[in-house]
């Protein structure tokens, strides 16, 4: 049975569900930094996933890039699964701006983190939805 890692429970919020992936916030507000988490056990990098999850995980993705593109209107998203620290296979979505407190250099390591407030929160729960919403289902 899936079960999310323990430093991915204490470090982000669960916004919700795709088809294959959990969706979650890592509690930054420096930046929109999400996290695919495709549920499947004992899964570390994407080549163990069966082929159809290999396209599902890569159409969620996209549509994951997409929201960030048009609804945070980065200038830059940086797509990665490093997996050094968290084992679980998990894929970083990050919004990069030329003026974010970390640009151009990679965000990991960098500063402590700065965690949401509640209204912070709260409109990033409506701006998720609201692109799902207006967004062409996942295939």
């Amino acid at each position: 049975m899936f079960k999310l890692h323990e430093q991915l429970e204490k470090d982000c919020i669960e916004l919700g569900q795709f088809e294959l992936c959990t969706l979650l916030l890592m509690n930054d507000s420096s930046y929109p930094w999400f996290i695919l988490v495709p549920e499947r056990e004992n899964v570390s990098e994407i080549y163990e996933l069966s082929d159809e999850d290999q396209l599902l995980l890569s159409k969620e993705s996209n549509f994951l890039a997409l929201i960030l593109k048009n609804y945070f209107y980065a200038d830059k998203i940086n797509i990665a699964a490093l997996g050094n620290v968290v084992p679980q296979l998990h894929i970083h979505h990050i919004a990069r701006y030329h003026e974010d407190r970390s640009w151009p250099a990679p965000v990991w390591g960098k500063h402590e983190a700065i965690k949401y407030e509640e209204d912070e929160l709260n409109k990033i729960f409506d701006v998720v939805n609201k692109a799902i919403s207006e967004t062409a289902v996942i295939d």
